[in-house]
């Protein structure tokens, strides 16, 4: 073991990195967590008594001129002035730059957006900070529905009770995008045919299956003679659009304050292909949108003649649509920004 300190002792006298990367490369030999230097201490271990000291003594001493050499030649590289190159040689190659890539929510996004606008469906969108009528109110949210707890909304600001008035409102970071649906109705008359894209805000904890921000596209059109049929139609053309012909959808009851009857949509997994898998749960099956006709209710409140006017509305979470659609099974990918994930979806951008 002392031939081996001493000979690893002449090694680190004698280096002289050229650069940063060879430092790097000397740092993860001798002092890595699983460097000589800890191979040489886990071979301490076994030495008898009698040898202890001296041997404990040289790789102690050996260590600190290993840390000692790293420190030296690191502050010597950072101190030492970067080499400039003639701008005026061109037989010098040019530097390459990576292809951009787009992120696989704007793919999804962007390909729902265009499903719908071959549907007559124009985009609307609102403000990511909405007070209480549009966020809640409008869209007939009791005042005692669990969405308005501190747990699943982000309050910016609270109305107290003796508060009172239009400017005494709730403020909060929306939680859907169906208050774009309530701003859209007050400003116009029908009918409405539009999608609202857009991120949304819950306060949720953090995991693979939901994050405290996500993306939702909502839809709705609000025209005479509206019915249920007109929803199920649109929406089944719209799933064999984005997932193929020949996939599986079936309606299930459901309940939406702001729209009656209701219903969520499944579709069929399109991992396992009906077989069974964990994205499905093992049913074959997949929620991916809640759905239902506009609640009179929501259209009085917005102005609009409930008995002359009917609507149907839907939304969904892009994340969910773009799991089924390229497999990711953990939706914090989405928003760490890890190169190696962006470039599985890398296409040339213009």
């Amino acid at each position: 073991m002392l031939e081996q300190i001493t000979d690893y002792t002449t090694e680190v006298n004698n280096f002289n990195p050229a650069n940063a990367a060879e430092l790097e490369a000397f740092r993860i030999r001798f002092l890595g967590t699983k460097g000589l230097i800890k191979d040489l201490f886990d071979q301490f271990k076994t030495v008898g008594a009698e040898e202890k000291r001296t041997m404990g003594k040289g790789l102690n001493e050996f260590k600190q001129l290993a840390e000692a050499k790293y420190q030296s030649l690191k502050e010597a590289l950072e101190t030492q002035p970067e080499k400039t190159v003639s701008k005026e040689d061109l037989t010098l190659p040019g530097e390459g730059f990576e292809i951009g890539s787009r992120h696989p929510l704007s793919l999804v996004r962007n390909e729902i957006i265009d499903i719908f606008k071959r549907l007559g469906f124009i985009v609307a969108e609102g403000p990511e900070i909405e007070d209480d009528w549009h966020n809640f109110s409008a869209l007939n949210f009791p005042q005692e529905h669990p969405a308005r707890d501190m747990q699943d909304t982000f309050f910016i600001s609270k109305k107290s009770p003796a508060d009172s008035g239009e400017a005494a409102g709730d403020i909060a970071l929306r939680t859907h995008t169906s208050s774009v649906q309530v701003r859209m109705m007050e400003a116009g008359k029908p009918p409405f045919r539009a999608i609202m894209p857009g991120r949304v805000y819950r306060n949720e904890a953090i995991s693979a299956r939901a994050h405290c921000f996500f993306h939702q596209v909502e839809g709705l059109y609000v025209d005479e003679n509206v019915s249920f049929a007109d929803l199920k139609q649109t929406l089944y053309h719209f799933v064999q659009e984005l997932y193929g012909q020949g996939t599986k959808l079936r309606f299930r009851p459901s309940y939406f304050p702001f729209t009656e009857p209701s219903a969520e949509m499944d579709i069929s997994c399109t991992i396992c292909h009906g077989s069974g898998c964990q994205m499905c749960k093992y049913t074959g099956w997949v929620e991916i949108l809640g759905c239902g006709m506009v609640d009179p209710n929501v259209l009085e409140n917005c102005g609009i003649d409930s008995t002359k006017y009917t609507g149907f509305a839907f939304g969904m979470g892009i994340e969910r649509i773009t799991n089924l659609k390229y497999v990711i099974r953990d939706l914090r990918l989405f928003s760490e920004n890890d190169v190696r994930f962006l470039k599985q979806f890398q296409t040339e951008i213009s």
